[in-house]
């Protein structure tokens, strides 16, 4: 991406390479806590809550182009199954690997002459600026590549009745008893000739039957 604005080094989640240096193969282990920003994670789906801790674990490496960044994300994601709809919480380990150019060196490490003002160049890459980097949008990215894009509460979770809501969970008998309609009508039918069978038994002509014996006195 293109050169920010100046980057302010109070923010937690931008580091300093000053100490580190521009001499190739230099190394700096760097561990550091800090509050989530907003929306880290899959929203509406599954995140880690805004100001929830994260703890980085940084290895920075000089190399002749920029400042290669290797680092572990671990959180706590909380977020909702998509069976169930049940509150789920799952432990988060995120790792990712980004290179930070520098602003005056080409791809093969070499200083420039005049800096590039090449947008379609730079639009993907990330930068040193004043010495400084910001992981934000690698962390963002590295967080959403580890969540579940259809988290569930557990592997098996049956989810909920189709009819009625009901958690299957909870009742694991749970059932409703259906009527296909295309067996209605016979429903029907047989229920007409049971009456008939009984009108039989108790010697009493069919309902019919005696209605035409009346028309024909």
């Amino acid at each position: 991406m293109a050169l920010n604005a100046r980057l302010d080094h109070r923010n937690p989640l931008v580091f300093d390479t000053h100490e580190l240096g521009r001499r190739p193969g230099a190394l700096q282990r760097l561990t550091r806590s800090i509050d989530a920003p907003k929306d880290l994670g899959i929203q509406g789906v599954i995140g880690v809550p805004e100001g929830a801790p994260v703890k980085l674990d940084l290895r920075l490496e000089s190399v002749m182009e920029g400042v290669l960044v290797t680092g572990t994300a671990r959180a706590q994601a909380k977020g909702e199954c998509v069976r169930c709809l049940e509150p789920l919480e799952l432990s988060l380990e995120a790792e990712f690997q980004e290179m930070f150019s520098y602003p005056d060196a080409d791809d093969r490490g070499r200083v420039k002459a005049e800096p590039a003002d090449d947008a379609e160049e730079d639009e993907d890459r990330l930068f040193v600026e004043d010495g400084l980097f910001d992981l934000e949008p690698v962390l963002r990215d590295a967080v959403v590549l580890a969540l579940p894009m259809q988290p569930v509460c557990q592997d098996d979770c049956p989810g909920l009745c189709s009819e009625c809501g009901a958690r299957l969970a909870d009742d694991p008998d749970h059932h409703h008893d259906a009527v296909d309609i295309r067996w209605a009508a016979l429903q029907g039918l047989a229920g007409s000739l049971e009456d008939g069978e009984k009108d039989e038994i108790s010697g009493e002509a069919p309902r019919p039957a005696r209605a035409n014996e009346k028309q024909e006195k």
